[in-house]
């Protein structure tokens, strides 16, 4: 996700007489993941159902799911994704399960009318109610993507009531049965739900609610199947390595099968079956990430897919992204910043020049120390300071100490020699962007995947940003950009 190598970038922003400093930001560090630890080890030895907070978000210090223990969760009132968060490592040798569930089946004629869809997993979406007896339409699932209700019409579909339209979520849902055979009937429901997110899962979002199927033409007959739940969403990260050797279940829900749980004609009494939900989201954050386990998005199936007219749609397949660590860790609420605040105890200036900004004594012992500064950098970071004489001969690197302070207020130092005349300093670091930041950032890199992103401060102290692509190449943004992105 990140690199910790430093990249050197050999900009001059602040010149010296006998040195010159630089204010050049990004960040190389331990990924952190934002656990504050408040919650302890997470250690299931049985199934458990686990209450959500309002947030959504548990700060475990570390996690272990053992073989054949299961863990689901029940949704709290804003229906957020899960969040699991953790300072340490993550190991999942059992399952944790934010499927969408099935609708009921109905169970033949003088069933209770218009049947509930299957609830959605947390962050997901639920399905839509299945239509009553006598020409009662299926109604929509719930969510963005949501597959449409089945309608009851006698001018198509040979007069039999239409089945619900999958879920749509990363690829748009499919349509029931007869609208893939009558795409040009105008009063068609029963259509596929639309695709919607993007493949940075920012914001995370889960699956959406299959199509509920139309009830039967006989007041006496079955009401339609009601659509499966979308696929719920959940966020894993870890400051150490994710082991997955089970299961992480985020399916969609299968749509109601109509008249007795059977696909079999019945004259009259025949309802329509229920749509799929569509697949979840689920996302992985961490220093690095092992093993052979199942992770399942997959859309949930229509009832009586192909059978007549009143078959229902499939779910589209959700999203997964799994990110790791090459060292270092990145956050875009409130862009990085660092900047040389004193060479050998005189003060570099706030708003440099770029031109003999800082003239030291020609009795300063060697070596001398680098005061930098730093806001909205992680703690621990090292900060890399370069010093290139300014009429030629070889540069010299020296590291700083780990940052001290808070978050948004740190300082460190280096120690480093400097020679006589004047000379050109350096303070650096560079990190490298996941996969999915990189390819959202590429629109920026005339359409080249973005790994890398080097900040430092122009003549006269003004910040720049380039992106640097896969293939080395450079382009400079504006601030905006990337302040506008979500956190990593």
């Amino acid at each position: 996700m990140r690199n910790s190598a430093f990249h050197r970038f050999h900009t001059g922003v602040l010149t010296i007489c006998a040195l010159a400093g630089i204010c050049s930001g990004a960040l190389a560090a331990p990924f952190n993941s934002g656990s504050t630890g408040a919650d302890g080890a997470f250690n299931p030895t049985q199934n458990v159902t686990i209450d959500m907070p309002a947030s959504g978000i548990f700060h475990y210090t570390s996690v272990n799911i053992p073989a054949g223990v299961t863990v689901t969760y029940r949704k709290n009132s804003a229906n957020t994704p899960v969040v699991i968060l953790a300072s340490g490592d993550v190991s999942i040798a059992g399952a944790i399960d934010v499927s969408g569930k099935n609708a009921q089946n109905i169970i033949g004629p003088g069933a209770a009318n218009m049947p509930d869809g299957g609830q959605g997993g947390p962050g997901g979406f639920d399905g839509g109610r299945g239509g009553a007896v006598n020409q009662g339409h299926g109604a929509q699932g719930m969510g963005p993507g949501g597959g449409r209700g089945g309608n009851y019409t006698a001018s198509t579909c040979s007069g039999q009531p239409q089945g619900g339209g999958g879920a749509g979520f990363s690829a748009g849902g499919e349509g029931n049965y007869c609208i893939r055979n009558y795409t040009n009937a105008a009063d068609m429901h029963g259509t596929g739900g639309v695709p919607y997110g993007s493949a940075t899962m920012l914001p995370l979002v889960g699956g959406s609610g299959g199509g509920g199927g139309a009830g039967s033409r006989d007041g006496n007959g079955a009401p339609g199947g009601g659509g499966g739940g979308g696929g719920g969403a959940i966020l894993l990260a870890a400051n150490g390595t994710v082991t997955l050797t089970g299961s992480i279940n985020a399916s969609g829900g299968k749509g109601g099968l109509p008249n007795g749980a059977t696909c079999s004609w019945t004259q009259g009494i025949h309802g329509a079956g229920g749509a799929g939900g569509s697949g979840g989201a689920v996302r992985i954050l961490a220093t690095s990430y092992t093993g052979n386990g199942t992770i399942n998005v997959a859309g949930g199936a229509g009832a009586c897919r192909d059978n007549y007219y009143w078959g229902s749609g499939n779910g589209s397949i959700g999203r997964t992204s799994i990110e790791t660590l090459r060292g270092g860790t990145l956050t875009f609420n409130g862009l990085p910043t660092i900047s040389i605040t004193h060479v050998g105890g005189v003060a570099v200036p706030a708003n440099p020049t770029g031109m003999g900004d800082v003239s030291l004594p020609a009795n300063l012992p060697n070596p001398a120390t680098v005061n930098v500064a730093a806001t909205n950098v992680p703690l621990g970071t090292t900060i890399q300071v370069v010093l290139t004489p300014f009429y030629g001969g070889d540069a010299i690197t020296a590291n700083s100490t780990g940052l001290t302070g808070s978050f948004e207020n740190s300082t460190t130092t280096a120690s480093i020699n400097i020679p006589g005349g004047p000379s050109v300093m350096i303070a650096q670091v560079s990190f490298n962007l996941t996969l999915a930041m990189g390819n959202a950032l590429s629109v920026y890199a005339q359409g080249e995947r973005v790994e890398r992103i080097l900040m430092s401060a122009a003549p006269g102290g003004q910040t720049r940003y380039q992106l640097v692509t896969v293939s080395g190449k450079q382009f400079e943004v504006a601030a905006v950009v990337l302040a506008s992105l979500p956190s990593a």
